[in-house]
């Protein structure tokens, strides 16, 4: 059910929770203790993990944990999880029997044997929207049978790509011909390739990324031979499918981190025309972790000042810092008035109240609040999820790290930013937690119920939407804006703990260290913006999935410290891998509504990484990277092997090459942390 937690990505949201059904309780009950019961004490996946603590050349026993005595405390044992169980079992009866505060704390090992760390976790309900509606919103419009998901079918886990090794773009593309190319990194589907497209979809990729890109389609065929349903569609087809939308100006197009997500493809950017009184808003066009984004942080340290601390700074920040699914935050759980406040102000609550710096706010896409949000749009299930979760990173693909600058491309934006070689930074990936993904969720519900009231017809039912001026796409747009206020002050409130933990522990003033915000920037989001199409001035409502705001220079938008040198684009890598800066550039604005590249883009699913990867070997290969690790479960190591994504330095150098963004700066993982 990790696809209802709001946490991860998109793919693990889509196939976690397609056809899933509640047991009557007694048969639950049963069926739990008499697996208990076989497991004994094999519950030990959620201790958290170090890749430092794995010794050379033995990979064995220091870097998985040994089970434990299910009875007793240390990790999120067989005890602790029969309570999170009965816990999460329970909330889907809209019952408060058990409480989330009686689960004993996960302790995290130390790298160097040092005494264990308490870490702040909490517990998720398992049933974020009953079994009939999400099997109603879920699975490219098929629900699954519990057989077709419960083992993988051979297309799902086979790497289809491989049939493409070796041959260059032209004999490619002779398997797909409608795939129009002339000749550089942009590839085009016309009109026509779905019935109903308003516009083209196309996507940018070079030969290597274009290969994956295919791969996906190659797997579609497969999976559509073997009878298989449910999932995602490829990449392309969604990207086609989004053309088709009511509303849809210039293109519908693909970065090239492009993957299948829900509804639209992550990496999918589209805008609708405001002045059309049929243009719509999709929620899966922004995607369930609403706004999450990434925020960078510098310093005057060096690499030297970090050695010596390294693996004391990796213990502190993972003792600071909430991770996992479920509840933990910073400050501890928001009043109901609070996260109102929250919801509505965005960092200027923060800002308000000394838990950021004044500076800050100024650095933060929207300035860290988005206007005409409204806390009463928001459903008190969506607050119910978030009051526990604002300052914390959850789980997935999100990550606090420290880096250093690697090398610099870009001198000039590199100044502004104040980056040189060698400088330690931070970047912190995380979003909306369970208050977007509720948002999402609740919005999609609304929007498949009022579709045939507006005469609204979809190619996918994923791609639930309605009317941008109807009374349920102005809810949906004033519920977004809160739960991406929620994520900036989120980021907020993770970034006042790391300047806290770096004080504790180099025994000096975060200022005095320098710590001050470079950018903050979402990569899931709809914004009204202003563009010229075919040489008009539009006002349009831009939906970025998995892709960043990548603004030219001279934009009225920048801070000024970035005027003369364009938006700083922050783009993460996979774990172990490096991360990049990039600028905006004019380029963009003609071609991409102002946008970029968000990160990596998966390239193996979760299903495949989990049975081909071994955690012990990843957390050995990414030590010798140089890079501490500390995370919070097991099987997350695999799932979030730098395998399981694309290269991220192939993905930027499409973009710089295609000219949609520019190389500034690379960033090296030193620390990271994940949950």
């Amino acid at each position: 059910t990790e696809g209802l937690r709001g946490q991860g990505t998109e793919g693990s949201r889509g196939r976690g929770d397609q056809g899933c059904r509640m047991k009557p309780l007694a048969s639950q009950l049963l069926s739990f203790f008499f697996l208990a019961a076989l497991v004994g004490t094999s519950f030990s996946a959620h201790q958290p993990l170090s890749c430092s603590a794995i010794p050379e050349p033995k990979l064995l026993s220091s870097s998985i944990p040994q089970p434990l005595n299910p009875l007793r405390g240390g990790s999120q044992d067989t005890f602790s999880r029969t309570w999170s169980y009965l816990s999460d079992l329970t909330s889907s009866f809209k019952s408060q029997l058990f409480s989330n505060t009686i689960a004993p704390q996960p302790k995290a090992h130390s790298s160097q044997g040092n005494p264990q760390i308490n870490t702040k976790r909490g517990l998720q309900g398992l049933n974020a929207l009953s079994p009939q509606k999400a099997g109603a919103l879920r699975g490219g419009g098929k629900r699954m049978r519990k057989s077709q998901h419960s083992t993988p079918k051979p297309a799902d886990v086979k790497d289809y790509s491989k049939e493409l090794e070796g041959l260059e773009i032209e004999e490619m593309l002779k398997r797909f011909p409608a795939l129009e190319w002339n000749g550089g990194l942009h590839f085009v589907l016309r009109k026509g390739y779905v019935d109903s497209m308003n516009v083209d979809a196309s996507f940018y990729a070079n030969k290597a990324l274009l290969k994956l890109v295919l791969g996906e389609l190659l797997a579609n065929e497969a999976k559509s031979l073997e009878g298989s349903k449910g999932g995602f569609l490829p990449a392309v087809e969604q990207l086609a499918n989004v053309a088709t939308l009511p509303g849809v100006i210039h293109g519908s197009i693909g970065m090239p981190d492009i993957h299948s997500g829900y509804g639209f493809a992550i990496g999918n950017v589209a805008g609708v025309d405001l002045q059309d009184p049929d243009a719509v808003v999709s929620p899966g066009g922004v995607g369930f972790d609403i706004n999450c984004g990434v925020r960078l942080l510098r310093s005057n340290l060096k690499v030297e000042d970090l050695e010596p601390v390294k693996d004391k700074l990796a213990d502190q920040l993972f003792r600071v810092i909430p991770v996992g699914v479920g509840d933990g935050s910073v400050l501890g759980k928001a009043s109901e008035q609070e996260l109102d406040q929250i919801l509505s102000q965005g960092m200027v609550w923060a800002e308000k109240r000394g838990l950021c710096w004044p500076e800050d706010r100024s650095l933060v896409e929207e300035g860290g609040k988005f206007e005409g949000a409204d806390p009463g749009a928001v459903s008190s299930r969506a607050k119910a999820r978030g009051c526990g979760q604002c300052g914390s990173l959850g789980s997935g693909n999100h990550y606090a790290e420290v880096q250093c600058v690697d090398e610099v491309f870009d001198e000039e934006a590199a100044d502004a930013m104040g980056l040189k070689v060698g400088t330690i930074c931070i970047m912190l990936h995380s979003g909306s937690r369970g208050l977007g993904h509720q948002v999402c969720t609740d919005a999609l519900e609304s929007a498949s119920e009022v579709m045939e009231k507006q005469n609204i017809k979809v190619v996918d039912r994923q791609l639930a939407c309605c009317k941008v001026e109807s009374p349920e796409g102005q809810r949906y747009l004033a519920a977004m804006r809160a739960a991406a206020n929620f994520a900036f002050v989120n980021r907020s409130l993770m970034a006042k703990a790391v300047r806290e933990a770096f004080a504790k522990v180099f025994g000096r003033d975060a200022k005095d260290m320098g710590l001050h915000l470079v950018y903050d920037v979402s990569h899931n989001i709809a914004k009204e913006e202003e563009h010229v199409i075919e040489g008009v001035q539009k006002r349009v409502l831009v939906h970025r999935k998995g892709a960043t705001r990548a603004f030219k220079p001279g934009h009225p938008e920048l801070p000024e410290v970035y005027q003369k040198v364009g938006q700083p684009v922050l783009v993460g890598g996979s774990m172990g891998t490096c991360s990049y800066v990039l600028t905006g550039t004019d380029k963009a604005m003609e071609q991409t509504f102002g946008s970029t590249c968000h990160g990596a883009g998966r390239a193996m699913s979760r299903t495949k990484a989990l049975r081909s990867l071994d955690s012990k070997d990843v957390l050995g290969r990414v030590q010798a990277m140089g890079c501490t690790t500390r995370v919070a479960t097991k099987r997350l190591v695999a799932e979030e092997a730098p395998e399981s994504y694309k290269d991220v330095s192939e993905v930027v150098d499409t973009c710089h090459e295609a000219g949609i963004s520019r190389k500034c700066v690379r960033l090296r993982p030193l620390i990271c942390i994940k949950g």
